[in-house]
């Protein structure tokens, strides 16, 4: 694995929604629009924010929603040509941002040359071994196909032909000659690990600093690591533990993800996040809106590569739906410039500027070992140092205190278990909270170890 990565906090972006691109393919007579341009004021923001990585959603021509694509070497024409891809690229590594793209390789959309080719020439078409075809099927066409989880129009490809795999090579090779850093596998968990492993393993071959993540719903997460070759993987256990113990009040259930996801980052830390294009906002999805920076707080302290997805750090809402609009919401246009944004948004934004400093302060964040200190419904203790270390010898050490109560709560058992002498790092909570904890240092404080109702706090070991 390349170590940029673990230097790098991404700003995921879905650039179609982003920038208020049409819902489906313009004309063929129709000019591009140059749609990537409008991200330019968005660079600054996402450096001011602490991001120094621009995950991008699907740049390259589809039907519609991008992940039907047409085209894997063409910029699609709604966000403008090949060239105002390669103008972003640039503008992004200028200001030292690591790009990474979003590749849909499990499937193609219906209007895939070469699946039309197949359409015109049935078994002769020269792509026959490119799709999964049954040829006995009783249809118009005379042939059916596998699709991507009933999605008809989305064409399944046949990852055992070696046409596939050499079109993927060649169209990962192609783009991160022109300065990408990585790539996005969208639903990487459909595809057969061999064919990872293959595709990848050849493309390190002539970029070994490329970085490669797959999306991966369910675990097991580590054989996708050592079996596929893949760097990392979508840590969507954690993301779920995460607003399902905030809602519940369980963080048992937080604390046994925990114990799974520290089994997955001593492999490779995955890509952390708590919202993307295909999920409801957290936001929407917290019941408390208390909750909201406890949340972040998890994000970023706990082990792996985080990402924020455009809008979560203002505060945007949004709930994803299952209907052929349901993804709307939460793929909202943005406006021309951060400084339209609303006024009620910066708040969040400033303690995204906040926790990301931290986590910049402590770069072994990202491999860090977790030790779960204090353990109840609605409590939660953690502490964290640097791997490889010992509890002895550990010079760095991070304690996180989590409170979900409608009352204070106290800590002294995760104070005993760490001792040395502490200074708040971060302290987050209810803003009219009159019952947050006292600040200051000392190893016997019992302030530094006790939460006012719905707080949370950061402690550093100073000695």
């Amino acid at each position: 694995m390349p170590t940029w990565p673990e230097q790098t906090i991404f700003w995921h972006v879905y650039p179609l929604g982003f920038t208020r691109a049409e819902r489906e393919a313009l004309p063929a007579d129709a000019p591009p629009v140059p749609r990537l341009r409008q991200l330019e004021p968005w660079l600054d923001y996402l450096i001011e924010l602490g991001a120094n990585g621009l995950a991008l959603g699907p740049v390259f021509a589809s039907e519609t929603h991008g992940y039907d694509t047409l085209d894997h070497l063409r910029v699609d024409r709604r966000l403008g040509t090949d060239e105002d891809l390669a103008w972003l690229l640039s503008a992004c590594h200028d200001r030292g941002i690591r790009v990474l793209l979003d590749g849909v390789f499990n499937h193609v959309g219906e209007r895939f040359p070469a699946f039309q080719d197949v359409v015109a020439h049935g078994r002769d078409s020269r792509y026959a071994d490119w799709f999964r075809i049954d040829w006995d099927a009783d249809t118009e066409r005379g042939f059916d196909h596998a699709d991507f989880e009933g999605h008809h129009h989305l064409i399944a490809l046949d990852h055992s032909s070696p046409a596939v795999a050499d079109h993927v090579v060649a169209v990962m090779e192609h783009w991160l000659g022109a300065g990408a850093d990585g790539w996005r596998l969208d639903a990487a968990y459909a595809v057969p690990p061999t064919f990872w492993r293959e595709v990848t393993d050849r493309v390190r071959g002539r970029f070994p600093d490329a970085w490669f993540v797959g999306e991966v719903i369910h675990a097991p997460y580590v054989p996708w690591l050592t079996d596929a070759h893949l760097d990392a993987v979508t840590q969507y256990e954690l993301w779920k533990s995460t607003w399902s113990a905030l809602n519940d009040h369980n963080f048992y259930e937080l604390a046994h993800a925990l114990d799974r996801h520290q089994e997955v980052v001593a492999t490779a830390p995955p890509m952390t996040f708590l919202g993307n294009h295909d999920v409801t906002r957290i936001a929407t999805q917290l019941d408390d809106d208390r909750h909201l920076t406890h949340a972040l707080a998890l994000l970023l302290t706990l082990p792996g590569i985080p990402s924020i997805y455009a809008g979560d750090e203002q505060g945007f809402t949004g709930e994803k739906q299952e209907h052929a609009a349901g993804d709307d919401a939460v793929r909202p246009a943005f406006p021309s410039s951060p400084g339209e944004l609303l006024p009620f948004g910066w708040p969040l934004f400033h303690r995204h500027q906040e926790l990301i400093g931290v986590r910049r302060r402590h770069p072994w964040l990202v491999t860090a070992e977790v030790r779960v200190l204090v353990l109840d419904n609605a409590q939660l203790a953690y502490a964290l140092r640097p791997a490889g270390t010992s509890e002895a010898d550990t010079a760095d050490r991070l304690v996180v205190l989590l409170n979900l109560a409608d009352g204070p709560a106290r800590f002294e058992p995760a104070r005993d278990a760490v001792p040395g002498e502490y200074a708040i790092v971060a302290d987050g909570g209810p803003a009219d909270d009159a019952d947050a904890g006292s600040g200051g240092t000392g190893s016997d404080d019992g302030g530094l170890w006790a939460l006012g109702s719905h707080r949370w706090r950061i402690l550093a070991l100073i000695t």
